[in-house]
């Protein structure tokens, strides 16, 4: 995609006998395509410059002169401390020059970051972004196997790592500074960085285009293994004019934003770590969600405004009212990552009337963004829709089985089309063939359907991904764990629903014969070699696990079992 197109170019069906799209719904019944109704103002069109990056597009949203230094961009609210955006432009100058004439890092260098949220993460960004190198960023609870893994796969030259996750770096053998001073001073760091002689120098100018890569991000994708997502710098430009236009019609210019979705997950980088900087904002930082530690950050800080997912919600609705905490600061709620249900949409509303909620769909693979709800109005109305296509965003809903585009009201796949889709999967062209087709559309795995006002509910998912506390868990990686464990002769791993986190990981498994291995030694083994949001939680021994003549495992046959088990217990 060239960074001079807008959107990709929708292609037109001669047959002119049928009606346009309509007024309404967007959709065009000769091309079977529904079309964004919202025009940007010019104010928020996206560039069609094709040597402008993300770091510089950000940089010049800053607040200039004095007002530079008196708003405060980032506060971290463990420690109280806080950085200005003219902090943060300086630093993220001085790292970039730090990086590029101290370490060498270069355009197209790999930069692999692991950290939790930090007033540091947007700057470490920048500069990464802003000599052309490509980031990388991963999930500080991620093992050793994982992180190898993923430094493997990108190719990453150096890791900025946070002083507590180092010792997972160590064995892949990249070259790693800290984020923060450590207390033997063994490894270098990015505050000494910054504060060093490099920043004297000057940054040379290093050309980048719209069309150059400028981050990788690891996701599950559509067919459920670990891929990385490589996004250019017009898809991170396109999404962060994006957020502006969504801050405009949702967001006041001094609201207080409170941040625990992880900045290294598309949400939390393009919402906190690039996109708000550009409306100038506040933002109370949490290295990690604390439900107590939420409520007080709404508090002390006055918190405004809340990017959240769905069990944040749960637990607002379930806990809020048996705490003491002023929350009568907080004007709006927006619920991203997993699917909110209606009766939780209409629950949150009646506890807090005052408070608008509006709901949003995305993926990795489309930069985070897709549906918005513009309007409380239209959110309030349609509590289990994810709102409807935002700005250069096309949508497709496609017949599973003839393949067909289909009118409002029918179910289908969701195919999406825009400027912030994806390039491909790193190094995957069978992934990336299934995923996008020769016209650029997205494949999303989504099963939905779209009414005649253009609004979108997901149904729910026709890819077998299991969606836990917003984290995607792939199946197949679990099955792989499982299917290592000596006594383990076959297993299949399946969702269950969870009222608190979205889904869990079950586990069913065929024991080797005489085998008498125990749930418990199960859901310990497969927790000592993932994440925490991993783990499998539940399960099931079975004679057999259900397969199709082909040999594919049959989920939907253990769906409905560990349902059936679970009603004949109740």
């Amino acid at each position: 995609m060239s960074g001079e197109e807008i959107w990709p170019p929708i292609e037109e069906e001669s047959n002119t006998s049928m009606p346009p799209f309509g007024n309404s719904s967007g959709y065009n019944s000769r091309t079977g395509i529904y079309h964004s109704l919202v025009k940007l103002e010019t104010k928020h069109e996206i560039p069609t410059k094709p040597d402008l990056n993300t770091a510089s597009l950000v940089l010049s949203q800053f607040p200039t002169g004095e007002l530079a230094d008196a708003r405060i961009a980032f506060i971290d609210l463990s420690t109280n401390h806080s950085i200005t955006y003219g902090e943060i432009h300086r630093s993220a100058y001085s790292l970039a020059t730090a990086l590029f004439h101290g370490l060498e890092i270069r355009k197209g260098d790999v930069v692999f970051l692991l950290s939790p949220n930090s007033i540091l993460y947007s700057t470490i960004c920048l500069a990464v972004l802003s000599i052309g190198a490509i980031l990388t960023t991963a999930n500080p609870l991620n093992t050793k196997s994982e992180i190898a893994k993923q430094v493997h796969d990108s190719g990453a030259k150096l890791a900025i790592s946070a002083p507590d996750e180092l010792h997972k770096l160590v064995p892949t053998g990249v070259p790693t500074i800290l984020t923060s001073s450590s207390s033997d001073g063994k490894f270098l760091s990015v505050e000494e960085l910054i504060e060093g002689c490099y920043g004297s120098q000057e940054l040379p100018h290093v050309p980048v285009e719209q069309s150059d890569t400028a981050a990788i991000l690891y996701s599950s994708g559509t067919t459920g293994v670990s891929k990385g997502v490589v996004l250019t710098h017009a898809n991170l430009i396109t999404i962060m004019k994006l957020l502006c236009w969504s801050a405009d019609v949702s967001a006041a210019q001094h609201d207080v934003f409170l941040a625990f979705i992880p900045m290294f997950h598309i949400y939390g980088l393009m919402f906190f770590g690039l996109g708000l900087l550009c409306v100038g904002v506040t933002t109370v930082l949490m290295q990690k969600y604390d439900f107590q530690s939420m409520l007080v950050a709404i508090e002390k800080y006055k918190v405004n405004n809340i990017p959240a997912v769905p069990p944040v919600i749960h637990a607002l609705v379930k806990h809020a009212s048996k705490n003491r905490c002023d929350m009568s600061s907080l004007r709006r709620v927006g619920s991203g990552a997993a699917p909110l249900s209606k009766e939780m949409s209409q629950e949150f509303r009646k506890m807090f009337p005052s408070v608008e909620l509006r709901s949003g769909y995305g993926l990795t693979e489309s930069c985070g963004g897709a549906t918005f709800f513009g309007s409380d109005k239209d959110a309030e109305a349609h509590p289990e829709a994810c709102g409807k296509l935002i700005p250069t965003f096309c949508a497709k809903v496609i017949d599973i089985e003839t393949g067909k585009p289909l009118p409002p009201h029918k179910e289908g796949e969701l195919w999406l089309k825009s400027a912030t889709i994806m390039k491909e999967y790193l190094g995957n062209v069978e992934a990336t063939t299934a995923t996008i087709d020769s016209d650029g559309w997205l494949k999303t795995g989504d099963l939905c359907y779209i009414d005649e006002n253009g609004i979108v509910y997901i149904v729910e998912r026709i890819k077998e991904l299991i969606k836990h506390n917003g984290y995607q868990v792939a199946p197949a990686e679990l099955e792989s764990v499982l299917l290592s464990h000596p006594l383990i002769v076959d297993a299949a791993v399946i969702p269950v629903e969870d009222e608190e986190t979205g889904q869990i990981p079950m586990a069913y498994v065929v024991r080797a014969a005489g085998s008498e291995l125990s749930e418990d030694q199960v859901i310990q083994f497969v927790a000592g070699q993932v994440a925490p949001y991993k783990k499998v939680r539940k399960v099931g021994f079975i004679d057999s696990i259900p397969r199709s003549a082909a040999g594919k495992i049959l989920r939907k046959d253990l769906v409905a079992q560990s349902k059936y088990q679970l009603v004949s217990k109740l």
